[in-house]
């Protein structure tokens, strides 16, 4: 084993970051590098001036934000006091994951990168920017780096003479080690006040709400169900404003849980205490309960029902006895296979519990050790407030599609997060949910006067509902709202609501339903439409103005459209329309916040 030891930190808001930082801590363990892989906020970043080498892993969330288990690590490294030198030890290389089709594309890596090299630490190698947009995904550019990466790093920092790299088929040791409790004189009560008492999150302490309803506010006819849910958080001491988001970690069906119970032969009954293998490195994740039963983790913990990564598959090939079934494996693990493994998993959304059952002989071989390694942890999900508690005081209310469509395979592809939440119902029992709150991406302006301008469709209204509920609370006018969906009859939910509060004079309200005519209307042409309203408000009162919802096409057609608006109001230019737009956004003046 080498002397050097590498320091892999990853700072990842959906796991992928996380799961590639772990990728290339499993390298290391085949080139015979010492190596340790962690969190950048769990990770004691005083130390950083006496480490030689560090990976840094890292998404862009947001406006261009690091994710939420870095922005510690990210407000200390960017301390004006830090001296200039003060890294001047450490070897390191920057790994970004992005999303090329956003305007601040990897800003997260490549600002990090900038500040280390500001601090006095030496690049190995240029930035990574893996890219979702890639023909490949993120591994057309990840594979490529980490080649460059290691032919560096093993240069530098050579392993010991006459060891030879593990194959990728060799199996490593598992991150943690099962032991049975088979005589438990007590039920694991952790699992039940799990619920009862909240669940620790990466924010702290979750509050376990009661859900008070679960009411569809699209016509049953309607091909999507969307959810308007309320909960009670009497007692919970949460505090929120317009723009922020509620947080919460769903659990796999029933159905899921028992076929990959009976597929690796597992009792869901079982009961296990959970180690890790190297004590020195790793830790129990805080939110599993010690004891444990089979049927917990999988149900609450194991992401079972997602789309899974090549890491996967990597994993999985270690098990691989039937020679068929190796020799696929082996294909999708590699660089050379990923175009046939997207067109196999990605582009059908295959689940890994559907993969599994494709591949029988190799999974029978699965043993109970490496689910934590071949499953990635459950991860929270966040939905915007659309709920003021200025008006609905203890409570939350949240708007949720439940996603549910058609790939080549047979059986409809569900959402985890909003399936399971469609399927509770408070009207047969107590339903409680763990939730936490968190700051969003938005932020509304504090002077009474500034009217604020919101694009929402769908359920990108959700944010604005808690605007308006807030402001109209507040006595604030000046509240506009542009609303689109599919048809005024169908999906136009809180319309009773809106038209209240116009009728009381708080509220402005356009509406486009871009199925209810022969041409398609959506909110970019009402935008159009509006500009003389749009400009006065914008030039003449200092409005705000804001965009929600799905980050396809929506937000640059309505961008367009306000820039156009610009033009024939104002009689600017193209690039002058251009630089007032950019100014609004520098100003905090122009916000949005979409999701794909």
């Amino acid at each position: 084993m080498s002397a050097h030891t590498l320091l892999v930190l990853y700072g990842s808001q959906t796991g992928t970051a996380q799961d590639t930082a772990e990728r290339i801590g499993r390298q290391a363990q085949r080139r015979h590098v010492r190596v340790r892989v962690e969190a950048l906020d769990s990770y004691n970043v005083v130390n950083l001036i006496s480490e030689e080498l560090v990976v840094f892993v890292c998404a862009t969330t947001g406006q261009g934000d690091p994710p939420d288990n870095m922005k510690n690590f990210w407000r200390f490294l960017f301390r004006k006091s830090l001296p200039v030198g003060s890294l001047c030890r450490l070897d390191y290389a920057v790994l970004g994951l992005g999303d090329s089709s956003y305007p601040k594309f990897n800003f997260v890596a490549k600002k990090l990168h900038k500040r280390l090299l500001q601090l006095g630490a030496s690049a190995l190698l240029p930035v990574g920017l893996a890219d979702d947009q890639h023909d490949l995904g993120p591994d057309g550019v990840i594979d490529p780096w980490l080649t460059a990466f290691w032919e560096k790093t093993l240069d530098l920092y050579p392993p010991p003479a006459g060891l030879q790299p593990l194959k990728d088929t060799e199996l490593l040791p598992p991150r943690y080690v099962f032991h049975f409790v088979d005589d438990v004189t007590k039920k694991p009560a952790d699992q039940s006040r799990e619920v009862e008492q909240g669940t620790k999150s990466l924010q702290g302490l979750s509050f376990a709400a009661r859900m008070i309803s679960n009411q569809r506010v699209t016509h049953l006819e309607h091909f999507q169900d969307v959810r308007l849910i309320e909960f009670d958080i009497t007692g919970s001491n949460i505090e929120f404003s317009a723009g922020d988001v509620v947080m919460m970690r769903p659990k796999n069906s029933l159905e899921d849980v028992e076929q990959l119970c009976n597929l690796l032969r597992l009792d869901p009954e079982r009961q296990f205490i959970l180690q890790p293998t190297d004590r020195t490195a790793g830790h129990v994740p805080a939110h599993l309960p010690q004891p444990c039963t089979i049927r917990h983790l999988v149900e609450s913990f194991l992401d079972i029902s997602g789309v899974p990564r090549r890491s996967f598959f990597e994993l999985l090939a270690s098990f691989a006895t039937n020679e068929l079934e190796a020799e696929k494996l082996a294909e999708f693990s590699s660089a050379q296979g990923q175009e046939e493994l997207h067109s196999y998993c990605s582009r059908p959304r295959r689940t890994a519990l559907e993969v599994l059952a494709d591949f029988p002989h190799t999974t029978a071989a699965i043993t109970v050790d490496y689910l934590p390694d071949l499953f990635p942890e459950i991860q929270p999900r966040s939905f915007s407030i659309a709920s003021s508690l200025l008006m609905h005081p203890n409570r939350i209310q949240i708007l949720v599609a439940v996603v549910r469509y058609k790939t080549q395979l047979h059986k409809p592809r569900k959402g985890l997060c909003s399936t399971w939440l469609a399927s509770l119902d408070p009207m047969q029992g107590e339903v409680l949910v763990p939730l936490w709150v968190k700051k969003g991406g938005l932020r509304f302006p504090s002077d009474t006067n500034t009217p604020v301008i919101m694009v929402g469709p769908g359920t990108g209204v959700a944010p604005f509902r808690s605007a308006i509920q807030e402001r109209t609370a507040q006595h604030r006018n000046g509240n506009v709202l542009f609303f689109g969906c599919r048809s005024e009859s169908r999906d136009f939910y809180c319309r009773s609501e809106w038209e209240e509060l116009q009728q009381g004079g708080c509220l402005t309200l356009f509406t486009a339903f871009s199925r209810d005519q022969e041409d398609k209307v959506y909110v970019q042409h009402r935008i159009t439409e509006q500009a003389r309203l749009l400009w006065d408000l914008i030039v003449n009162r200092n409005a705000h103005f804001y965009i929600a919802g799905n980050a396809k096409q929506m937000p640059t057609a309505v961008c367009d459209a306000l820039k156009g608006a610009f033009q024939t109001e104002g009689g600017v230019s193209k690039d002058q329309a251009e630089e007032m737009l950019s100014t609004m956004e520098k100003a905090g003046r122009f916000q949005s916040e979409t999701w794909s």
